[in-house]
C-alpha cells in the first residue's frame, strides 16, 4: 500500500470518526471508535492486489503430463485459478482430477463411428493412487511443489474437498466425508508464504480465502467430470440396447430373405449393412448429415 492510498483511508476514516485522526496518530493512542472507522475505511477503499509474478505454479501442461505418466485413468482434467491474496500474501491454486481405473469396462467410439468395448491397459505401479469404486477418493496435496503427507484431516485442501457438493456432479458423497469414487484429486497451492498449521509444514491453515479458491477450482474440474460421466452413461445405455437388438439380426435376415426372395449372398450383405448401421453412434451419424 502506498502513501496516497493510506492518506485516502485516513481521510475516509476521519469523516466517520473525529478530526483528530491523522497520518501522525500513534497506534497505541487510537480509540476503539477510531480503530473501527479505520477498519471500515479499509474495506471501502480500493487497494491494489499484491504482485503475483513471485508465485511459481506447476502449470496445467506439466500437471496433465505428470498425471498421465503416473496415473492410468480414463479421464483427466486440470484447471488453474487466478492469483488471489490472503492477509496481503499472494497465492495461486491448481486443481487436477484423474477419474477411472484401468481395466474397468467401458464403451468408446472409434474413428469409423462404431461403438466397442474399451481395451484393458496394463496395470501401472501407481494404480493404488486411484481409489476403488467403494472407497473414498485419493487426495494428493501439494504446497510450493512439495507433497504434504501427514495431517490430512486438518488441511485446508481436505476440508475444501469435503465441503464441495459432489452429489451435484454425479458422485456419491456421505455427509461430512470425502466422495466415494474411483478418482484421485490433486491440489497444489503456490504462495510466497504458505500458511502451514505448524512448523512441521504438514498441512495448510484453512483460511477463508484459500478455502474459497480451492473450492472454486474443484467445482470447475467437477463440471467437466460431470459432462464426461453423462456422456459415458449415455454410451453404455446405447451400447447395451444395440447389443440386445443384435441378437435378432440373423432372424431378421432370414425373414427378409423369405419376403424379398433374396439369395444367401444378398441376405448376408443386408445383415452386414444392418449391423453396420446399428453400431454407428448418433454423433457420427450427425456429422455425416
Amino acid at each position: 500500500m502506498g502513501r496516497k492510498t493510506a492518506l485516502q483511508i485516513i481521510e475516509l476514516a476521519r469523516e466517520q470518526s473525529d478530526k483528530r485522526l491523522s497520518d501522525r496518530s500513534y497506534p497505541k493512542h487510537i480509540a476503539h471508535a477510531q480503530a473501527t472507522a479505520l477498519h471500515r475505511a479499509i474495506q471501502k477503499t480500493r487497494i491494489l492486489a499484491p504482485r503475483t509474478d513471485c508465485i511459481v505454479p506447476i502449470g496445467e501442461k506439466q500437471l496433465l503430463e505428470g498425471l498421465r505418466k503416473e496415473l492410468a485413468a480414463n479421464f483427466y482434467t486440470v484447471t488453474t485459478r487466478p492469483a488471489a491474496a490472503y492477509r496481503g500474501n499472494p497465492f495461486q491454486v491448481e486443481v487436477a482430477i484423474a477419474y477411472g481405473r484401468p481395466g474397468e469396462a467401458g464403451v468408446e467410439v472409434d474413428k469409423s463411428g462404431h461403438m466397442r468395448k474399451k481395451e484393458t491397459p496394463e496395470a501401472s505401479a501407481a494404480e493404488h493412487l486411484i481409489a476403488q469404486k467403494d472407497e473414498p477418493v485419493r487426495v494428493l496435496r501439494f504446497a510450493n511443489r512439495v507433497s504434504l503427507l501427514y495431517q490430512q484431516s486438518s488441511c485446508a485442501i481436505t476440508k475444501a474437498v469435503i465441503q464441495t457438493n459432489w452429489r451435484g456432479y454425479g458422485l456419491h458423497q456421505p455427509k461430512g466425508a470425502l466422495p466415494i469414487a474411483q478418482m484421485a484429486i490433486l491440489v497444489h497451492v503456490a504462495s510466497v508464504w504458505v500458511p502451514y498449521t505448524s512448523e512441521s509444514k504438514e498441512a495448510i491453515e484453512p483460511y477463508p480465502e484459500i478455502l474459497k479458491e480451492i473450492k472454486l477450482g474443484l467445482q470447475q474440474c467437477a463440471r467437466k467430470l460431470a459432462h464426461y460421466l453423462r456422456h459415458e452413461q449415455q454410451l453404455r445405455w446405447e451400447y447395451d440396447r444395440r447389443t440386445y437388438i443384435e441378437k435378432y439380426l440373423s432372424h431378421i435376415g432370414i425373414a427378409l430373405q423369405d419376403i424379398l426372395t433374396l439369395s444367401n449372398d444378398e441376405r448376408d450383405s443386408t445383415v452386414k449393412k444392418l449391423d453396420n448401421v446399428l453400431h454407428k453412434s448418433r454423433t457420427a451419424q450427425g456429422r455425416e448429415r
